[in-house]
C-alpha cells in the first residue's frame, strides 16, 4: 500500500523515500495512480478460485521474470537439481524448498554488535547479511527474492482507489486489461544479466538501481556498506536487475495489510506451522500490527514444538532473532487472530492476524490463480471461519514448548533489554515501547505463578526510570508514533532532562512521576528548550511525518494505560533505587572523580557517562559482562584532548592515560551495564 495503509504498521514503523528523486512522490516515480489497498473482504468462500490474469497474455514488455517453473514441480530438470538448502532429487516442491531455504539461513551477529540476525546465500554463491527492513517488508522481500531467483510465478493482488484490481508480480504491474497506469515496462527498461557470461569474475552493477530507496524513512544498509540504501543491496543480490527494481516498488506499495489479505495468504492450522510462514499481529482495523517470519520449527519431546522467528522493525533494522519464548508470546496473543475484541469493538479474529502461508500462483483454467499446494489442503482454514481462526492461540499455548520458569523469565528480561536498547537509539519508537510493555505483562504472569511475586515487586526489581520516561503511547492518538527519525543524541537529552526533573523534586522533598516523552500541547518544546539550555540545540530534531500519519494534527499524544506500578508508588514502596553508584555525580570532565586501585560496584545508566581523574597516569581498565551492555573507554590528557580510545566487543576495555589526565566510561549506543574500574 502506498503512502497510506502501509505506513500504518506499528511494530514495523515505516520510511521516507527516494533520496535521489528530489521531491518526486511514489506515484510519479513508478507511474502509479495513488495508493493500493487490500482487496475487499471475502464472502462465504475464500479466494482460492478467484481468477487473476490470463496466462496467455503478452507481457513481454512488462514482465519482471519469466515463470519457467511451477511451485508444484518435483520431476523437472530444474526441480531435481541441488539447491541452496536441498540435495539433488530431493522430491520437494518449490514451496517446500522455500521453507528449507528460510530454515537454512545462517545465524550471525548483527551489524549493531548487539543482536543476532541471518545471512543470505544466493544461487551465485554470494553471501549477504540480512538487509535492514521493517517487519512486513522482510516477509515480502524473502518471498519475492526466492520467486525471482527460481523463476516461479508470483503475484500480489490489490485494488486502487477506484476499486480496480491491480496485480503486482512476475508479469509486472497489470490489470486484467493490460499494464496498470504508466507503471514500469520492466522487460524493456531494465537489464537481466542472468544469461550473460562473465558475472563470475565481474558482477554487473546497475547505477540507477543502486540509487533507489524504499519509501517511508531511512533505508540505509550499514551492514552492506556505508551510506548505501536498499537499492544497492538488491543490486548485489540479483543478476536480474528487473527483480531489484520490482522489489523496491513492491515494498513501496505493499505492507502488512496485503499480507493479511486472504487474496495473498491463507490461514493455516497451528499444528502445520513451518519455516517460511508469516505470523501477523493485528489489533486495529486501520492496519496497525507486527509481522514475523517463521525461521525454525524444532520438534520437542512429547510432540511439542519450539519456534524461532525473524522480525524487522521500524526504524528499519536487520532481521532479529526471536527466541522460542519470545515467539510463543506472539503466537498465543489475542492480537494473532485470537478470541475477544479490541477497544474499538472489533473481533481480533476478523482483523486478519495469525499464522499465514503465502498463496502460490498456479495456472488454473488458463488464469493465474493464487491458491495453495495440494498437500496443504488439510492445513487450510477458510478466512471466514472465525471460530477456527480464534482457536489457534489456545492451540499454540498447548503446542509450543514449556520452558522452565527461570529460563522464561530470563528471556523476557532480554526482550525488555532489547526494547530499551532500540529506544536508546530511537526514543520516539512506539513499537519498542509496546514490545517492552508486552514483555512486562508476561513477566508479571510468570513471576506470579512461578515465583509468587506481585506486580509491585516485579516493578521494584526490574523497572527503570526510562520505562516511565518512554511510556507506551496509543498509536492512533499519538503523532510521536509516526516519527521514525529520532536519534540516540535525543535520547540522551530526554533522559538528562528527566534526571534533572527528578533531582529538582528530590531537592524539594517530593516525588513526581517523570514526564512521558510525547507530543504535548506545545509539541516537544519541553525537550527542545532543554537541549538549547545544554548548548545542544542542533542535536534536537523537529518532528517529521516519516510514515503516513492520520494523527498528524494531534496536539497532545495519549499515554496508554498499563498495569505497571506508578512511579512514585514504586519509590515509596521500597523499589529499586535510581540507577547510580557511589562515585556519582561524575557525568562530565569538570566533576571527574579521582581514583586509584580497583573500584567496584560502578554503573553506567541510561543517558549516563562516568569520568575519573588519573593523577599518576598509566593504564586504566574496566571489566564488565559485554553481553549485558557494550561499554567503551576513552582517555584524555590534562587539556581535555582525547588521546586513546578502546571500543572492542570484549568484556574488558583499557586505555593509556597521561599524567593528570582523565578517562570517560560510556555505553555504546545507549548501552548500560555494571562494571569495575582498575586504575594505577
Amino acid at each position: 500500500m502506498a503512502r497510506g495503509m502501509k505506513r500504518l504498521a506499528l511494530l514495523c514503523l515505516l520510511v521516507v523515500g527516494c533520496a535521489d528523486e528530489g521531491t518526486m512522490d511514489l506515484d510519479e516515480e513508478w507511474g502509479m495512480e495513488g495508493p493500493l489497498e487490500p482487496t475487499p473482504p471475502p464472502g462465504k468462500e475464500d479466494s482460492e478460485f478467484r481468477k487473476g490474469l490470463l496466462v496467455n497474455t503478452d507481457t513481454t514488455r512488462t514482465q519482471v521474470w519469466t515463470a519457467r517453473n511451477k511451485w508444484e514441480d518435483v520431476e523437472t530438470t530444474a526441480a531435481k537439481a541441488a539447491g541452496l538448502a536441498w540435495p539433488a532429487n530431493s522430491g520437494l516442491t518449490w514451496d517446500q524448498k522455500y521453507g528449507k531455504w528460510i530454515e537454512s539461513l545462517a545465524w550471525v551477529p548483527a551489524q549493531n554488535g548487539y543482536s543476532t540476525t541471518v545471512q543470505l546465500t544466493t544461487p551465485w554463491n554470494k553471501t549477504l547479511p540480512s538487509p535492514s527492513l521493517e517487519c512486513a517488508e522482510m516477509s515480502l522481500f524473502l518471498r519475492i527474492t526466492f520467486s525471482a531467483w527460481y523463476e516461479l510465478p508470483l503475484f500480489f493482488e490489490t485494488v486502487d482507489s477506484t476499486g480496480k484490481r491491480v496485480y503486482l508480480g512476475h508479469n509486472g504491474v497489470r490489470t486484467s486489461s493490460g499494464r496498470y497506469a504508466s507503471s514500469p515496462e520492466f522487460a524493456i527498461r531494465y537489464k537481466d544479466y542472468s544469461k550473460t557470461p562473465g558475472w563470475e569474475t565481474s558482477w554487473p552493477k546497475d547505477t540507477a538501481l543502486r540509487a533507489k530507496h524504499v519509501a517511508g524513512g531511512d533505508d540505509s544498509q550499514p551492514a552492506l556498506a556505508p551510506n548505501v540504501g536498499f537499492g544497492a543491496y538488491l543490486d548485489e543480490l540479483h543478476l536480474n536487475k528487473r527483480a531489484g527494481y520490482f522489489t523496491v516498488m513492491a515494498l513501496d506499495y505493499l505492507g502488512s495489510m496485503n499480507l493479511a489479505d486472504s487474496a495473498n495468504t491463507y490461514n493455516i492450522i497451528a499444528d502445520a506451522v513451518r519455516p517460511g510462514d508469516t505470523l501477523i499481529e493485528r489489533w486495529q482495523r486501520s492496519g496497525i500490527g507486527h509481522t514475523l517470519v517463521v525461521k525454525e520449527v524444532r520438534e520437542l519431546a512429547g510432540g511439542s514444538k519450539d519456534i524461532t522467528m525473524i522480525s524487522g522493525s521500524m526504524p528499519r533494522r536487520q532481521g532479529v532473532r526471536e527466541s522460542g519464548v519470545a515467539s510463543k508470546s506472539y503466537f498465543v496473543s489475542a492480537y494473532s487472530g485470537g478470541p475477544g475484541m479490541n477497544s474499538d469493538g472489533h473481533e481480533y479474529a476478523k482483523l486478519g492476524g495469525g499464522i499465514k502461508r503465502f498463496r502460490v500462483a498456479k495456472n488454473v483454467g488458463g488464469y493465474w490463480t493464487n491458491t495453495w499446494m495440494a498437500s496443504d489442503e488439510a492445513s487450510w482454514i477458510n478466512s471466514t471461519n472465525y471460530t477456527a481462526i480464534a482457536a489457534r492461540p489456545a492451540r499454540f499455548e498447548q503446542l509450543l514448548g514449556q520452558v522452565a520458569p527461570a529460563q522464561q523469565k530470563a528471556e523476557l528480561l532480554q526482550q525488555i533489554a532489547d526494547a530499551r536498547h532500540h529506544l536508546a537509539q530511537y526514543p520516539a519508537s512506539c513499537s519498542a515501547r509496546e514490545r517492552r510493555e508486552h514483555a512486562f505483562e508476561q513477566l508479571y504472569q510468570v513471576s506470579r505463578t512461578a515465583f509468587g511475586q506481585t506486580i509491585a515487586q516485579v516493578d521494584a526489581q526490574y523497572r527503570e526510570m526510562e520505562d516511565y520516561v518512554l511510556g507506551e503511547l496509543e498509536y492512533t492518538k499519538s503523532k510521536t508514533c509516526c516519527w521514525n527519525s529520532s536519534t540516540s543524541a535525543m535520547f540522551d537529552i530526554i533522559m538528562k532532562q528527566a534526571q534533572a526533573e527528578q533531582d529538582a523534586a528530590a531537592a524539594a522533598g517530593t516525588c513526581v512521576a517523570p514526564t512521558v516523552f510525547a507530543s504535548r500541547q506545545d509539541g516537544y518544546a519541553k525537550w527542545s528548550s532543554y537541549a538549547a539550555s545544554l548548548g545542544r540545540a542542533s542535536d534536537w530534531k523537529p518532528w517529521s511525518e516519516d510514515e503516513a500519519c492520520s494523527q498528524r494534527n494531534v496536539a497532545a499524544d495519549t499515554v496508554a494505560v498499563t498495569g505497571s506500578t506508578q512511579y512514585c508508588e514504586l519509590e515509596t514502596g521500597g523499589g529499586t533505587p535510581a540507577c547510580t553508584d557511589a562515585q556519582e555525580p561524575n557525568d562530565g570532565r569538570a566533576n571527574a572523580r579521582a581514583v586509584t586501585g580497583t573500584v567496584l560496584n560502578l554503573q553506567i545508566c541510561a543517558a549516563d557517562e562516568d569520568w575519573y581523574k588519573v593523577s599518576a597516569g598509566g593504564t586504566v581498565k574496566i571489566e564488565f559482562v559485554h553481553a549485558n551492555g557494550d561499554l567503551d573507554l576513552a582517555a584524555f590528557d590534562a587539556n581535555g584532548t582525547r588521546v586513546d580510545v578502546s571500543e572492542s566487543t570484549a568484556n574488558t576495555e583499557d586505555v593509556t592515560v597521561p599524567a593528570g589526565g582523565t578517562v570517560r566510561v560510556f555505553g555504546y549506543s545507549g548501552a548500560r551495564n555494571a562494571y569495575k574500574l582498575i586504575a594505577p
